[in-house]
């Protein structure tokens, strides 16, 4: 009996000094994070075409995901590249530097593209491309983070149709971002990432992949006459293609193959050429293949042009989602076998959402109206008033930029020059307001949404004057729709995780755009980006621990 309590003593000594030296294992990684954006996915996508979505894509994401049910843009001016920037820095243009696809620069005198760089070369174009970086980009990335995180073993690569789409996710130190050339059909990028492509992507662009898909034309994947959640196929409110008679099914687009690629963004088929050169840089890159997590950032740029043409209730919008919902079927079923269910994390998300056509809210009684002459209007009638051809340099955001130098030389007070901008504006109709930025506390608005105007404004690139236009009006072509307001038509996007030990689930209240960089790399446990303003959502990342 003292021989067995010697021996159980011992063993508890020699037991508790090993568990006292075992060293904590550090959490547990993906293979791989794939972030999904969706250009132009308002958040009831999800949901609109449930009936007819399959087991495998969206219904599988609301299944086996964490749904954040609520998720709004915490800025104004919801447009592509503010979205792609202030998902990926956890941050807004206020801080990032983003405020628009573009902007007036007082210092140069001109528009300034958000990804545009004369410092870079474009490569793989074979002909003269205006070149593109991050630089704009004031703030790191979540890519920049986990690359800086393992001094730079994981492997970066953005991806997208639209330059800005693969550039501002991607951030400064990626390995990669590509986008599409309309005017050739092949992937390119830029001397920021690369001195010339890599040869699997020579190899993939070789393939004439565009010209295949222009081949099979584009109708409806099930009968047109049921295609219920839409208007009918004829209206008069919808863009066509330049060939197209009338906007409507089905639409014969293989006469433009090898003349015009630029046709191809704005129809399905964008999305299955970018999922394939996804799956391609997979492959070729070894995303995945070692200890470290990579992150390939995805965004499919093709439902926005084609909710541009068309407005969110036609046929061409229902067929792109429901074409859309077997494609990311197919590309889980790929990411499962490659990485294993809980070997990847999977989100997805949106840069924007969209208004519906005016001429549609109008036919149902809903507010809206189409008003491209607004701000020119009260230009004019401004300009007038003071006896000068104009008194702004440029209108783009919604702002007006006064003419600094107009003003001074003609001794006017510009605080009283303002003021006739503002009542000006306020006689237009479909304009809701219109307020000094300067003053910008002072605007007649909630707190909530007044806060949306201030994160939304960038003190070195703002105009003077914000205009608010009212609840479904567009000041936008003849044709089609747009977005970039903080109604929540355009600002309630998507955001669901799926993968990597991701419990399912859903939240009801509200989180912004900008807590899902600082989510992701608190589950990735690295350092959230630079310009970091939103915050960890406790209920994604709680359960994880």
């Amino acid at each position: 009996m003292k021989n067995f309590l010697l021996v159980y003593t011992l063993f508890c000594a020699f037991s508790g000094q090993a568990q006292v030296k075992t060293p904590t294992s550090a959490p547990a990684k993906p293979k791989i994070v794939v972030g999904l954006m969706v250009d132009q996915m308002r958040w009831d996508f999800l949901y609109r075409y449930t009936d007819r979505y399959s087991e495998g894509g969206f219904k599988r994401l609301v299944r086996e995901g964490f749904n954040c049910e609520n998720t709004m843009i915490p800025y104004a001016q919801t447009v592509t590249a503010c979205g792609h920037a202030s998902v990926y820095t956890g941050s807004v243009p206020a801080v990032n530097g983003i405020m628009g696809n573009e902007w007036f620069s007082r210092e140069l005198n001109r528009q300034v593209y958000c990804v545009e760089d004369p410092t870079v070369k474009t490569v793989g174009s074979g002909r003269e491309s205006p070149p593109m970086s991050p630089r704009n980009l004031q703030v790191t990335t979540m890519c920049d983070e986990l690359r800086i995180s393992n001094n730079y073993k994981s492997k970066v690569v953005g991806i997208a149709i639209k330059d800005r789409g693969g550039i501002l996710p991607a951030g400064h130190t990626a390995n990669a971002a590509y986008w599409y050339d309309g005017s050739t059909g092949n992937w390119v990028s830029s001397t920021h990432y690369m001195q010339q492509l890599p040869g699997w992507v020579d190899a993939f662009n070789n393939r004439k992949m565009p010209d295949s898909l222009y081949k099979l034309n584009w109708n409806t994947l099930f009968p047109i006459e049921t295609y219920l959640m839409s208007d009918p196929d004829d209206k008069v409110y919808e863009g066509k293609f330049a060939f197209d008679p009338k906007p409507v099914f089905p639409h014969n687009i293989s006469a433009m193959a090898g003349k015009n690629y630029g046709i191809l963004p704005a129809t399905p088929h964008g999305n299955t050429l970018t999922l394939e050169f996804a799956k391609a840089a997979i492959v070729a890159e070894g995303l995945g293949a070692d200890q470290y997590t990579d992150f390939l950032a995805v965004s499919l740029s093709s439902p926005d042009y084609i909710g541009h043409q068309y407005g969110p209730n036609s046929v061409e919008v229902e067929d792109t989602y429901l074409r859309l919902d077997r494609e990311l079927a197919a590309f889980f079923s790929y990411l499962d076998k490659k990485f294993g269910k809980n070997g990847y994390l999977f989100f997805i998300t949106a840069d924007h959402g969209v208004a519906n056509a005016p001429e549609y809210s109008v036919e149902h009684k809903l507010p809206g109206g189409r008003n491209g002459t607004l701000t020119t209007k009260a230009m004019n009638n401004v300009a007038v008033k003071y006896n000068l051809k104009s008194l702004v340099r440029n209108f783009s955001n919604y702002q007006i930029y006064l003419d600094y130098d107009v003003i001074d030389s003609a001794k006017l007070d510009i605080d009283e020059v303002k003021e006739s901008f503002i009542k000006e504006l306020m006689k237009q109709p479909g304009v809701a307001l219109a307020f000094d930025n300067d003053e910008i506390d002072e605007a007649p608005l909630p707190a909530n949404i007044k806060e949306r105007f201030i994160q939304g404004r960038n003190a070195k690139l703002a105009g003077d004057i914000q205009v608010v236009l009212s609840s479904g009006y567009l000041n936008y072509g003849t044709t089609g729709t747009s977005h970039g307001s903080w109604y929540p038509y355009d600002a309630h996007i998507p955001f669901v995780l799926m993968g990597w030990g991701i419990k399912p689930g859903s939240l009801g209240r509200e989180v912004y755009m900008s807590d899902i960089a600082p989510t992701i790399c608190n589950l990735l446990k690295i350092q959230m980006p630079s310009g970091t303003t939103g915050t960890v959502i406790p209920e994604i990342t709680d359960a994880k621990r």
